[in-house]
């Protein structure tokens, strides 16, 4: 069977540590999007990890870890992050990176950075991994998959169509410095070299899989309001965050899906632009301690270090985030976060123009909404390692019900800490 675990929200959920979690029983966990550029961060008996590329089963020697063909594949990064995790005492992941995945290139990396510079105040708050250029020139058709590695000519041709394309926005539209191909080309062929041992049909490895009744992860990047199509766009990334993906990056058939876990906090964040839409963001004094409190070390991204915008939970995107990635069942992180609080607000209605509705709409009218929001009283003490969901505070169990009865969708995991047995499992009440 194929769960798919996915963000409900605007990522930084705390979807690595559920996947290291579900890991444990399962066979195959498989990143199908996005790149390097957000972090899964995870704490376990090695230690504390961010892990950028690799799939969350990789400290599991019994997991067989998918680099999916929908993945902006960073081979550096990849490479220096292995190294960096058999450093700190894991042993070497099983891994297969699917022959079909694309390779994010060096120069997409700086037409990212450069494209930022160029749009200054008007910048989408690009992490400047080059994901938009890497997903632009994959869909034009001009991008280079792991397989040309291993053909040397077609590797020639492919990248020097796509750097003479490349030299022209870079000399005439940037105003930086052109590329030249045969330092791109060498640097390719030792990268290969560095990646060889891991490349393989994932493809049909996955479908061999499914045929022998095996428990397959899809771990995804990122979250709903981060779609292209069905999220806050423009300001979104550039690869798809929706289950549904899943059976496209991850090559599983739409069949085989059969548990779509989506992951959400007790309270919002997001690491977006400030030109982003973020409707129950909490400001001053306020914001900067649920920032300081939040996550494991803070609300900080893995991948950048930038603060995370924070806010009170908004159950009208969480439903639309839920619902759009088709939830089955929701897993609460972070509760214990909000132990310091005496009254804790939702954000339960948007005011648009004047009506109030608890639909989440697009961007235009999201650009307007003003939050209404609902008090519920906090429980006022730490909770943070329990295990057992019955002897949490009545309070905190009551914030759980109304979250859950407001997003529409069943609530069966919530967790009290960063480490990975610090969660604890409910029944829900919808």
């Amino acid at each position: 069977m194929v769960k798919a675990i996915v963000g409900a929200n605007w990522g930084d959920e705390g979807k690595g540590k559920i996947t290291d979690m579900l890991a444990e029983t399962s066979d195959v966990v498989i990143r199908f999007q996005g790149g390097a550029n957000a972090g899964h961060t995870i704490i376990n008996d090695y230690g504390r990890f961010a892990l950028h590329i690799l799939p969350s089963g990789t400290f599991y020697p019994h997991v067989t870890n998918i680099i999916g063909n929908g993945v902006a594949l960073d081979i550096r990064k990849l490479v220096d992050e292995l190294r960096s995790i058999t450093s700190q005492g894991v042993p070497a992941p099983n891994l297969i990176v699917s022959e079909r995945c694309q390779i994010l290139m060096p120069y997409h990396v700086l037409q990212d950075a450069y494209e930022e510079e160029r749009l200054a105040g008007k910048a989408f708050g690009s992490t400047k991994s080059g994901i938009a250029p890497f997903y632009s020139d994959k869909y034009a058709k001009i991008g280079i998959q792991v397989c040309d590695l291993f053909d040397e000519q077609r590797l020639k041709e492919r990248l020097t169509a796509a750097v003479s394309m490349k030299n022209v926005l870079f000399e005439h539209l940037y105003h930086k410095p052109t590329l030249n191909v045969d330092d791109l080309f060498q640097e390719l062929i030792a990268l290969r070299e560095e990646i060889r041992p891991y490349v393989g049909d994932a493809v049909g490895f996955v479908h061999q899989a499914l045929k022998e009744g095996k428990t397959v992860l899809l771990e995804g990047q990122l979250g709903s309001m981060k779609d292209p199509d069905l999220g806050i766009f423009p300001m979104t990334t550039s690869s798809h965050t929706l289950a549904g993906f899943g059976c496209v990056g991850a090559a599983v058939p739409p069949t085989a899906v059969e548990d779509v876990i989506c992951v959400t906090k007790a309270y919002s964040s997001s690491v977006g632009s400030h030109t982003e839409p973020f409707v129950s963001e909490l400001l001053g004094e306020e914001g900067d301690e649920l920032r300081r409190r939040g996550g494991d070390k803070g609300e900080f991204g893995a991948t950048t270090g930038r603060p995370r915008r924070v806010g009170w939970f908004d159950t009208v995107a969480t439903k639309y985030g839920c619902m759009v990635q088709g939830a089955t069942q929701v897993a609460l992180t972070c509760l214990d976060v909000l132990g310091y609080l005496d009254e804790i607000k939702v954000c339960t209605g948007y005011e648009i123009d004047g009506k109030v509705t608890d639909v989440f709409p697009v961007t235009p009218l999201l650009m307007k909404a003003k939050p209404v929001f609902t008090t519920l009283p906090g429980w006022k003490c730490d909770i943070r390692g329990c295990k057992d969901y019955e002897s949490l505070p009545q309070q905190a169990k009551d914030y759980v019900d109304f979250l859950e009865a407001h997003i529409g969708a069943p609530i069966t995991m919530v967790s009290s800490g960063p480490k990975r047995d610090e969660m604890t499992y409910r029944t829900p009440k919808i």
